[in-house]
């Protein structure tokens, strides 16, 4: 049994559009039911303890819907604890043996911008420990550094492409666009086909495009813990 620590965004609004944001339910359940079934010990927190917000555009609805998620919002206990993450304040990188990062827009905002969020994963890769994530997930990535540069630098990354996000219609409203700021930090961004799966590992570092890529990174995941 591995343990594991999924470090989700707690940030509710979509800017100043008055809408909601937060997790992309799919991105969190899909690797939470892999690393669970899995029989792994996975642990959820978010800065400060805030409650997780799930964004309302990911809410399982319509035949479309992930069975994950599904599965996620029928669980009661996957439920309390959207209501009652951890605090990362109260986590240590050396207790885990990876960190998994999923998406959803309000990484962006809250993630992206955390020197804690950036100091504690600095020291998880410097532990020797894997870093996963998906969609805007790897917003969170963006102030973590490896022996003094970007670790995202000369590294093999996939994340929400600019094309998709003007394909949200968002491309305005984020703070920033995350191809873009990923590349700007030297990363070997992989672009795959808007909206279909893409993932890719480069040593311990696996990162996924966007929402229909979650399973794919789950999987790169539980190949990686072994």
């Amino acid at each position: 049994m591995k343990k594991i620590l999924i470090l989700s965004t707690a940030h509710a609004d979509l800017g100043d559009t008055g809408n909601k944001t937060g997790v992309w339910m799919e991105e969190l359940a899909t690797p939470y039911y892999a690393l669970k079934d899995g029989g792994h010990d996975v642990t959820v927190a978010t800065i400060g303890g805030a409650p997780i917000p799930v964004d309302p555009n990911s809410e399982p609805k319509g035949d479309d819907a992930a069975d994950s998620a599904r599965r996620f919002a029928d669980d009661p206990e996957a439920m309390a604890v959207l209501k009652r993450p951890q605090k990362l304040s109260d986590q240590s990188p050396q207790d885990f043996d990876a960190v998994f990062i999923p998406g959803g827009h309000g990484a962006v905002w809250d993630l992206a911008s955390s020197d804690e969020v950036a100091r504690f994963l600095s020291d998880t890769w410097a532990g020797g420990k894997l870093l996963a994530s998906v969609c805007h997930g790897p917003a969170a990535l963006v102030g973590v550094e490896a022996e003094g540069e970007p670790l995202v630098k000369g590294r093999k990354v996939s994340a929400f492409t600019d094309s998709e996000e003007e394909g949200t219609g968002l491309k305005d409203v984020v703070p920033f666009l995350l191809e873009t700021r990923l590349r700007e930090l030297g990363a070997d961004f992989q672009p795959g086909p808007d909206w279909q799966p893409k993932a890719v590992a480069d040593g311990g570092l696996i990162t996924g495009q966007n929402p229909m890529s979650s399973e794919a990174v789950a999987k790169l995941l539980m190949e990686h813990l072994g």
